[in-house]
């Protein structure tokens, strides 16, 4: 429960007034889903219809989906054209992603890159912190490719792309891959990769490294989400669902870590009070650490007492 005000009336706003201001349904409606156990807040499932939280730092989330509290942060999808470099401005006078960022009030930042010879599904955001955290390589979001490349690829070649083969940058290797169709006429080859790396050119280099350059390469999906019929040069605003996709993805990859002293307790267990620090506090409401710190973490273990403590907190 959250604390009450200074004037000692309750704090936070009611749970269904929150829902209902972020669009996910009617007070009522959402009085419902509360009642039938279908909302988690940071975590944890909610039935009280009288509980209150704070929307600038409690994570809701419906049937297990995320829920966009903060209606500030836009979510913008783009079908990058070929000839156009994954930057906001570019020093060599290249087309650059200036020309789709002046189409909205907002400052948008491109999630990760796609090379200015590929095309496809780039995702730009105000949420700088969540960009920066889906574009992560420790993270690793799946990605789909879809290659045109020369010469007729076989069973023989789609397994190396699976169980991977090393580069001059390390072992790489494709989760799926598949041939769609092939042309004697032209001798190519129509190829659907997917891969979490997000290494420089890597779809170029594995291709070429089995013997089929690519010749064009488009993205179709990040994640959750698939271009679909975006015409190229075209954007469009993330639907609701595909909003709330993209958040759960985006928490999933949140990383929490904590410091502070140890001291020994009456029983010999190790108790922890620490501070918790956010890492892509944007995601999660930047003041949710200190949130946690005013209010102190206890975290109890059996034995000697660690030198750090890395925390998966079930937010």
């Amino acid at each position: 429960m959250l604390p009450n005000n200074e004037d000692g009336t309750p704090g936070g706003v009611r749970l269904q007034k929150v829902m209902a201001a972020a669009g996910v349904a009617s007070r009522r409606v959402a009085e419902n889903l509360i009642a039938e156990g279908r909302v988690s807040v940071n975590g944890a499932v909610v039935r009280e219809l009288g509980t209150r939280i704070d929307p600038e730092v409690d994570l809701v989330a419906v049937d297990g989906q995320a829920v966009q509290l903060d209606t500030s942060k836009r979510y913008i999808m783009l079908n990058k054209p070929t000839g156009v470099v994954s930057t906001m401005k570019d020093e060599q006078g290249r087309p650059d992603l200036r020309q789709y960022d002046d189409l909205f009030e907002e400052r948008l930042f491109n999630v990760g890159r796609l090379d200015a010879d590929t095309s496809g599904l780039l995702i730009m955001t105000n949420d700088g912190e969540m960009a920066n955290i889906l574009a992560h390589p420790k993270f690793g979001v799946q990605k789909t490719y879809i290659a045109k490349v020369r010469g007729r690829v076989n069973g023989q070649t789609l397994n190396k792309l699976t169980a991977g083969f090393e580069l001059e940058d390390g072992e790489i290797k494709a989760d799926k891959a598949r041939v769609l169709s092939s042309s004697s006429a032209e001798n190519t080859s129509l190829v659907e990769i997917t891969l979490h790396s997000g290494r420089n050119r890597i779809v170029r280099r594995m291709m070429a490294e089995v013997g089929h350059p690519v010749l064009e390469l488009v993205r179709r999906l990040f994640g959750p989400l698939h271009l679909g019929t975006l015409a190229s040069g075209a954007v469009r605003d993330l639907s609701k669902l595909e909003r709330g996709l993209l958040l759960t993805l985006a928490r999933e990859a949140a990383e929490y870590t904590s410091s502070g002293r140890c001291t020994m307790s009456e029983n010999n267990a190790v108790r922890l009070n620490c501070q918790v620090r956010v890492v892509g506090a944007g995601l999660l409401g930047s003041s949710i650490g200190l949130r946690l710190a005013s209010q102190g973490v206890d975290v109890i273990l059996a034995g000697s007492s660690p030198t750090t403590l890395k925390l998966a907190v079930d937010l």
